[in-house]
C-alpha cells in the first residue's frame, strides 16, 4: 500500500481547504482509512476515520461539524474536506491506512499500517 498526501497550504482563519491521499494498494472492504495531524512539538492525534468502507465514520471533537472525511474505492483517494479553520488547526497532516483494524482503535495511531508523507496545513490569524 502506498499512500501520497497533497493539497495543503496556507489559509486565513474561518476558511476552507480540502487536502487529498492517493492510495494504491487498498481493498475496499477490510481497509481503514484515516487522518492525523501533528503540530509543532505536539504528539500525532486523531483528525478522523472512515472505518471499512463507511460502515462507520469518526471525528475528533475538535473538528467535529467542520471536517469531513471522504473515500473513493474506485479512484482510490481518500479526501479530508476542512471548512470554519482556525489557527489550532495548523499541522502536518498524515493519512493512513489500517488492515482488519477494529473499531475501537481506528483513533490509535499505533494501530496503522500504512501512512502518507504528511501535508502542511498553515492557517492564518
Amino acid at each position: 500500500v502506498q499512500l501520497q498526501a497533497s493539497g495543503g497550504g496556507l489559509v486565513h482563519a474561518g476558511g476552507s481547504l480540502r487536502i487529498s491521499c492517493a492510495a494504491s494498494g487498498l481493498t475496499s472492504r477490510s481497509d481503514t482509512v484515516g487522518w492525523f495531524r501533528q503540530a509543532p512539538g505536539k504528539e500525532r492525534e486523531f483528525v478522523a476515520a472512515n472505518f471499512r468502507t463507511g460502515s462507520s465514520v469518526a471525528y475528533a471533537d475538535s473538528v467535529k461539524g467542520r471536517f469531513t472525511i471522504a473515500r473513493d474505492n474506485a479512484k482510490g483517494t481518500i479526501s479530508l474536506h476542512m471548512s470554519s479553520l482556525k489557527p489550532e488547526d495548523t499541522a502536518i497532516y498524515y493519512c493512513a491506512a489500517g488492515r482488519r483494524l477494529i473499531l475501537s482503535s481506528i483513533r490509535n495511531h499505533q494501530a496503522y499500517d500504512y501512512w502518507g508523507q504528511g501535508t502542511l496545513v498553515t492557517v492564518s490569524s
